[in-house]
């Protein structure tokens, strides 16, 4: 009941971290049942119908449902110990994120057992996902799952925008800032102005589907690219919403397992604003092939390419920190190391296909779809392991088996280059991608066969990494506060796991990386900026689960015509905002003789 009830950003990183990782197996299984079909040619493993489905739940689930919670996983157990505070800007609202994306998701993938499953690909592109090309509730599925789970994102970046603005501790200026928690509030702005757009063209794409609306049906005056702009519009800011985190994480790895303060720390916080601000203006990239006109394709070419400028500065100041630094190979140094050429390759790849005459050609291609995966997979999953094993100990207590680590990386990273390198010359062949098979003879088969087993070691990498959770589980909770031992900011100054109250006494920076300045100077603890006293904390509530089941079953109240159904599950969330407004929760205290006890989270 505890962990249902939990306001805590500390167990609320951890079930979204269990919940990520839940549907990356998901996600996992359905991509190996992609490639096991594709393994050789004229393959009938899974029929074509169910291709269909492997590739839209696999995108899907990928994208919304393991990757994003595993960076809110990461978010909150990092981001409030990270600036001094006790906990993020607004508990309740957090909970209630995390139990909307859940059920959101849960909806999703019921889709499987209700045996109508969506199949019109991760973008829904009408006139297919339309109620005349996809009549079934498949794609109802996919609208309704994804527009609850969106709140609990757009609570999130919300939350985390207040409280990166409203909690440093004091001296923790924005220019002092670590570079997770800049990139992490970089991270929620594009949450904040990108997903609206997803949440109108998807509650369009619902009343189309359930209303006989006509926003996108041409016959009735719609129009399918409006879906494509309102797509993209999002869809773009997406990838960096995944990516700009796994800069930060990079950044925060490579300098402590350097032993050096990160390389050109200013010129890391424009270049990560400036690629979000051009992230934004380049969704057009995307529509080449529509027919937008040379002006637009020229505009939209340009800015595109002009993204590489300040990534290519992270770049060289990530290599600028290695370069001369006393390097530690942990294992998270090493998904770290293994990300920048990774994703140099995936950035290149990039600006290839940022060409519009070269888009046409490579478009429908494995090409892009080898370019996706080194940008999502080379730079997000590489950089989620990393930040993973390295926060692993604070979140926890325990230290993970740093040879199972590395067993986890060097699995995962040959199996990932075997995977999808080989799929650019694919695509270069002429390869078409979402095809469920192909002829033999056209020179694809041996490069499928090896792209499959690929796929099996990095499967083979992911159950390492799960062993070695529950191998570590068994362990004692021995872990130093700083744990490295080399740690540069302000969760290492706390012990781990941390206590509920998170800092006894909120510290005082004095600069950049406050806790490696404090150990140079010989001191073993930081500075106080306030005496020992009462600590406010919220109270746990249920209503935020409540809440969350209401909206899940007025989904399926909707999405089956059962009006009653969806009224009731409405009334049910109302009826929790009512409550939650009109009793008055003045949360608890933790009085200072009750500190020393460790009250754990």
């Amino acid at each position: 009941m505890d962990w249902l009830t939990t306001v805590d950003h500390k167990k609320i990183g951890i079930l979204y971290l269990i919940a990520g990782l839940f549907f990356f197996l998901i996600g996992g299984l359905e991509a190996i049942l992609i490639r096991v079909q594709l393994m050789k040619p004229m393959n009938d493993v899974v029929s074509s119908d169910t291709f269909n489905e492997l590739i839209t739940m696999h995108g899907t689930t990928m994208i919304f449902l393991a990757a994003m919670p595993l960076l809110f996983a990461l978010m909150n157990a990092v981001i409030p110990l990270q600036i001094g505070a006790r906990d993020v800007a607004f508990p309740f609202l957090n909970s209630l994120g995390f139990w909307t994306f859940f059920f959101g998701g849960l909806l999703l993938n019921l889709s499987w057992f209700a045996g109508t499953v969506p199949d019109a690909g991760w973008t829904s592109y009408v006139p297919l996902a339309g109620p005349n090309y996809s009549s079934g509730h498949g794609v109802d599925y996919y609208v309704i799952g994804l527009q609850i789970a969106g709140i609990g994102t757009l609570l999130g970046g919300i939350n985390f925008m207040a409280t990166i603005i409203n909690m440093r501790a004091p001296g923790l200026s924005f220019m002092r800032l670590p570079m997770f928690t800049w990139a992490i509030f970089i991270t929620s702005a594009l949450i904040v102005f990108a997903f609206p757009a997803l949440t109108v063209g998807l509650v369009a794409l619902m009343f189309d589907r359930l209303f006989q609306a006509n926003f996108f049906e041409v016959g009735n005056g719609g129009s399918g690219v409006l879906w494509e702009h309102i797509f993209w519009v999002f869809g773009h800011p997406e990838v960096y919403i995944l990516i700009v985190p796994a800069f930060g994480i990079i950044s925060e790895v490579v300098s402590t397992f350097s032993r050096k303060r990160l390389f050109g720390y200013s010129s890391m916080v424009f270049a990560t604003v400036l690629i979000a601000f051009l992230g934004f203006m380049v969704w057009a990239h995307h529509m080449f092939t529509t027919g937008l006109g040379p002006v637009a394709n020229g505009l939209f070419s340009i800015a595109t390419m002009l993204i590489a400028v300040p990534t290519g500065v992270k770049i060289f100041n990530w290599l600028f920190t290695l370069w001369g630094g006393s390097i530690k190979f942990t294992t998270a140094n090493l998904f770290a190391i293994g990300f920048i050429p990774t994703f140099v390759m995936g950035g290149v790849t990039g600006v290839m296909l940022a060409s519009a005459p070269a888009d046409y050609q490579y478009h429908d291609t494995y090409f892009v779809v080898a370019h996706f995966h080194y940008v999502i997979v080379g730079g997000l999953i590489f950089g989620i392991f990393a930040g993973m094993h390295y926060w692993w100990p604070k979140m926890f207590g325990r230290m993970l088996n740093e040879t199972i680590g590395k067993i986890t990386f060097w699995t995962f990273f040959i199996g990932f280059h075997l995977t999808f390198f080989i799929q650019h010359f694919l695509g270069l062949l002429g390869m078409p991608r979402r095809v469920y098979t192909y002829l033999g003879g056209q020179g694809y088969d041996d490069m499928n066969l090896i792209s499959t087993i690929g796929a099996f070691f990095m499967g083979i990498g992911t159950i390492a990494f799960l062993l070695n959770i529950f191998i570590t589980w068994a362990k004692p909770r021995n872990a130093a506060a700083d744990a490295w031992e080399d740690g540069r900011s302000l969760e290492w100054t706390i012990p781990s796991p941390p206590p509920e109250y998170n800092f006894k006494q909120v510290p005082l920076v004095r600069g950049y990386d406050a806790w490696w300045k404090e150990k140079m100077e010989g001191k073993t603890a930081m500075t106080p900026s306030e005496p020992v006293g009462s600590i406010h904390m919220p109270s746990p509530s249920i209503l935020p689960l409540i809440m969350s089941i209401g909206l899940f079953i007025a989904g399926f109240g909707f999405m089956y015509d059962r009006l009653i159904i969806g009224g009731i599950g409405l009334a049910i969330t109302l009826g929790c905002m009512v409550v939650r407004s009109l009793i008055d929760d003045h949360g608890f205290h933790i009085e200072p003789e009750d500190q020393d006890e460790g009250v754990k989270a």
